[in-house]
């Protein structure tokens, strides 16, 4: 796609750490950028920092809680609203949690934030990316997924809930759910691809406490900084030319194999119709 002049980019969790990172790269490339936030207030703190950094560049605020459907609905409403056209999707949001929480829609708030909105997201928009084609859908993973499967019996994971479980099954349903996605856009001009950003220095774990908030801060002394773990997502964004990469999984800007399980076509299947109940797209909601 090389140079962004004229694109339009959304980031969304883009009010600190790689999405903030994202969002200025993108920005300093020549894109708008569609910056959403959980509140007004994050958001409009962040886009003050964002011009002050990138003085020419556009932003604008698109602002929604994720972790509900009807949040995540409003959100893209939004998005249809002020984007004509949509160039460029980084599925960055996540989130991490050390107790057992629900959204409002009674679903375990990890697989929500981090599986199930980008999902609707996604799918919301995916006809005005379509029709601005050649455009890229980018979902930021990670290597935890190596370690997960998708308790289909139990998603909510209300029986052993860790919080690394619930992180791992998460990221592997963005792989899981990439690499759907991309067979299903196939020759549209649209592509899909996931990433592991690094081990990164960013405000990811906040609602993590005890032992594991106190190991995560002495090693993070060795993680990336939040531009160093963009890089990867905006070389997906800009790079002129990802001959048959849809759909790949990248680490260091480099395709690679992600676990066996997330190579599952049958599972990706299984869990592509899970989120479509979930999130009300197909039948009624639940699981």
């Amino acid at each position: 796609m090389g140079a962004l002049d004229g694109k339009i980019a959304l980031v969304t969790g883009a009010t600190k750490g790689i999405g903030f990172a994202t969002a200025r790269q993108l920005a300093s490339e020549g894109a708008r950028v569609l910056l959403h936030a959980r509140d007004s207030e994050s958001g409009s703190t962040a886009i003050e920092e964002l011009q002050s950094a990138v003085p020419d560049a556009a932003f604008e605020l698109v602002a929604a809680d994720v972790s509900t459907v009807s949040g995540t609905r409003a959100l893209a409403a939004s998005v249809l609203e002020k984007a004509p056209h949509l160039d460029i999707l980084i599925n960055n949001v996540g989130a991490m949690y050390n107790d057992l929480t629900h959204s409002d829609d009674g679903i375990e708030t990890t697989f929500a934030v981090n599986h199930l909105s980008i999902f609707l997201l996604t799918h919301l928009l995916l006809e005005r990316m379509q029709s601005s084609a050649p455009a890229r859908i980018i979902t930021i993973a990670s290597e935890i997924h190596r370690k997960a499967t998708i308790n289909f019996d139990d998603v909510n994971l209300s029986e052993g809930y860790g919080a690394s479980a619930a992180l791992g099954q998460s990221k592997l349903a963005n792989i899981l759910f990439t690499r759907a996605l991309a067979k299903r856009i196939e020759g549209t001009g649209v592509e899909a691809y996931s990433l592991h950003p690094g081990h990164v220095r960013t405000a990811f774990t906040r609602d993590i406490k005890g032992w594991f908030k106190i190991f995560i801060k002495v090693i993070s002394l060795r993680f990336l900084s939040p531009d160093q773990g963009a890089a990867c997502g905006v070389y997906l964004a800009t790079a002129p030319s990802l001959e048959n990469a849809n759909g790949n999984y990248f680490i260091d800007c480099k395709p690679i194999a992600p676990s066996d399980y997330a190579l599952n076509d049958q599972i990706a299947e299984r869990l592509w119709t899970l989120s479509e109940q979930m999130t009300g797209l197909t039948g009624a909601q639940g699981h």
